[in-house]
């Protein structure tokens, strides 16, 4: 990686010693030593307007976010049954994928508000989060609280509340026959389809407790005794949800309700675990342990990705992210320009890479599969962790 942080990964050929199965990468590692700024100097880098939050401006991106949604409703229902069965197909397999883009777009909104990045009024980022997360099918207090645990211990391999990697040892032996062009697919549609759900229901890829964890359970150990009350009213939120969809299934089929809610709600959840995953997944960047770890080495551990045209619809999460894990209030509408702002204050320690999201999901679903110490020299960099794939 060069300066101003641009990720150059390129394959090498293989020297015959390693399974063929893996394929190395030679790709440049972002330093892992503690950097010569702090928080305070990437703050005076930024704009100061780049801080501040209009609830007017705000309110315009939800406002748009939900026309787009209820249009693309319309239209769905009121003209693609008029089209013959070979296009009607097609329509409505647009439909879901666009319609679940601009739904993800509102979970983003939602997102900010629970970051306190929508405006100044807590109250109201909290209410407004809680309806549109709720409506999405997502507990919004009980994802808070662990998201902003997430930020608080971004990259600990002891602490960390989601995509925490695993090691070597605690890998399942019947994994070995997914290792192939195959079985990842298998795992890929697996973690896109059932990933997110899972994560809420069982803490899957969360980190480990010593007894079930369930973010709708009040009495989980992510949660704390003054966060029970939270806790059940995000369940209430979204029991409330699921009872309007029944409602709506009641009079409508649950074949209508899945194909106008349900299948877009999928892409959602699908691109949610793919933009996470994929912020924190990457053959460069160092995971942490108890004695080495820190806050702001464990923030800047993260690399901003390219979406295309989807960049824009959802509201740049994706390609401002390392600006989003240092400072996360700033509104996405000044993301862009802040992240300008601090890339000559981060130089090599900014990342970014700009592979196309589909072939980046297949390569790091291949070559990112634990992570462990490594020897430099005659020695082990201990308390600092990198991905590997051989098994």
């Amino acid at each position: 990686m060069g300066k101003g942080g641009r990720m150059s990964v390129q394959p090498v050929a293989n020297n015959g010693e390693e399974d063929k199965n893996e394929e190395s990468i030679n790709v440049g590692r972002v330093p892992h030593q503690k950097p010569p700024f702090t928080i305070a100097d990437i703050k005076k880098a930024i704009p100061p307007h780049c801080f501040n939050r209009s609830l007017i401006r705000s309110s315009s991106y939800l406002v748009f976010d939900i026309a787009v949604c209820f249009l693309l409703y319309y239209i769905a229902t009121n003209y693609i049954s008029l089209l013959p069965a070979p296009l009607s197909y097609v329509a409505w397999t647009a439909y879901v994928y666009v319609q679940g883009c601009f739904m993800f777009a509102i979970w983003v909104v939602a997102h900010e508000c629970g970051h306190h990045g929508f405006s100044d009024y807590h109250l109201l980022n909290d209410t407004l989060g809680f309806i549109l997360h709720s409506l999405l099918l997502v507990p919004y207090f009980s994802w808070k609280i662990s998201h902003r645990r997430h930020h608080a211990n971004t990259n600990s391999l002891d602490r960390d509340e989601n995509h925490v990697p695993r090691f070597k040892n605690t890998i399942r032996s019947y994994y070995h026959h997914f290792n192939n062009p195959v079985g990842r697919v298998f795992i890929i549609a697996f973690t896109l389809t059932l990933g997110w759900p899972l994560y809420l229901i069982v803490n899957i890829a969360g980190r480990s407790y010593d007894r079930f964890a369930s973010h709708f359970d009040p009495y989980s150990p992510i949660y704390s005794e003054r966060e029970r009350a939270q806790i059940m009213l995000s369940d209430l939120g979204f029991v409330a949800a699921c009872y309007g969809l029944y409602r709506i299934a009641a009079v409508k089929g649950f074949a209508w309700v899945f194909l106008v809610y349900g299948a877009p709600l999928h892409v959602v959840n699908g691109f949610l675990v793919m933009i996470t995953l994929l912020h924190h997944t990457h053959l460069s960047l160092p995971h942490y342990d108890s004695s080495e770890w820190d806050w702001l080495r464990g923030a800047l551990a993260t690399v901003d990705r390219d979406y295309g045209i989807l960049n824009k619809v959802f509201h740049h999460i994706a390609d401002t992210h390392v600006l989003h894990h240092l400072i996360s209030s700033i509104p996405h509408y000044h993301a862009q320009e802040a992240t300008e702002a601090i890339k000559p204050v981060l130089g090599e320690y900014y990342h970014y890479d700009g592979t196309p999201f589909y072939k980046a999901m297949w390569r790091e679903a291949k070559e990112c599969l634990y992570v462990e110490e490594e020897a430099e020299g005659d020695n082990k960099t201990k308390g600092v962790y990198w991905y590997k794939n051989k098994l």
